[in-house]
């Protein structure tokens, strides 16, 4: 059996090989990292008595690493949006159901963002404002674009996905750019935003800006959907079930309706009637739908959305 060989410098270690005691035998295996020898040749000489208990480590090791993986990337992941800072209801999934405002760095609810605006007297506010901090909105694109700028400057990792968005459609006369537009979106994906890890896993895996590269596809949206993400755990659960992995495409459904992702739930019941699913499983998806309803319901909210119908999930 391999034994734990972590030693520190003062250790006394012992040759694999030889059985030679010393604290210069540092030659290490190379593949699995657990057993040294005095040098390469006793390296050499013990490989095919090794060989064995080695390939049985790095397959346990793998075992682990995966299990360990999987127990992060299936956990309950936080509300990628939190609360609306001003009625403390939480934010819808919907891109239409909140607005990032570009003054204070802060994402108000549809509903707070279009109910009216009182100054100090109680007088309602004509002039178009901030519902958080006050400030007046941008009324030029150039205007729009300095203000993102100096939330970038504070580190502001939501200004910098928009903008890179905003390279990325052409937005506010910035010229349609890819590159920066992926650039904006690593940077911000650095400080922890999920969507900027979403729209870096959208590019690989679509052609966007950058070349295909389903792997690291995988990999950022991994990373988003762990931080909450619904739409990134959407698209690996399309990829688990194109992969033919029901079970874990179901899982990765299941989340997502919890993070009120709507399309996850017509899928899900498409898998019940396709008998991929059970109904206890399309019920429980159901319910978390409904819950995750009745978190972010509100009568402002209602009135903003009859206004306005925006069905993009980010």
């Amino acid at each position: 059996m391999l034994q734990n060989m972590n030693t520190n410098d003062t250790e006394v270690v012992v040759c694999a090989n030889c059985g030679r005691k010393g604290k210069d035998i540092n030659n290490t295996c190379n593949k699995c990292k657990q057993v040294k020898y005095c040098n390469a040749a006793c390296k050499k000489k013990h490989r095919h008595k090794h060989k064995k208990d080695c390939e049985e480590y790095i397959r346990l090791a793998a075992e682990r690493a995966a299990k360990l993986h999987d127990e992060e990337l299936f956990k309950e992941p936080p509300s990628q949006y939190g609360d609306c800072p001003i009625c403390f209801i939480r934010l819808p999934t919907l891109f239409s159901g909140r607005t990032y405002m570009t003054c204070c760095g802060k994402r108000i609810c549809s509903g707070c963002v279009h109910a009216p605006v009182y100054d100090h007297q109680g007088n309602e506010v004509v002039e178009k404002k901030c519902p958080f901090c006050r400030t007046p909105a941008p009324t030029s694109d150039e205007e729009m674009v300095t203000l993102t700028l100096k939330r970038i400057e504070a580190e502001d990792s939501n200004a910098m996905c928009n903008l890179g968005c905003d390279y990325e459609e052409g937005n506010y006369g910035l010229p349609q750019n890819y590159a920066k537009a992926v650039e904006l979106w690593h940077r911000a994906a650095e400080l922890g935003d999920a969507r900027a890890c979403f729209n870096i896993g959208y590019a690989y895996d679509m052609d966007n800006g950058v070349e295909v590269d389903k792997k690291k596809a995988a990999h950022y949206y991994e990373l988003a959907a762990m931080m909450g993400n619904a739409s990134a755990r959407h698209n690996l659960g399309s990829a688990e079930a194109r992969a033919g992995n029901m079970d874990r495409a179901l899982k990765h459904y299941t989340i997502a309706v919890e993070g009120g992702h709507a399309p996850s739930l017509d899928t899900v019941k498409n898998m019940y009637a396709d008998g991929d699913a059970t109904k206890d499983d399309y019920m429980k998806a159901l319910r978390s739908y409904q819950a995750y309803l009745s978190e972010i319901k509100s009568v402002q909210r209602d009135k903003a959305a009859a206004a306005r119908e925006d069905y993009r999930y980010y």
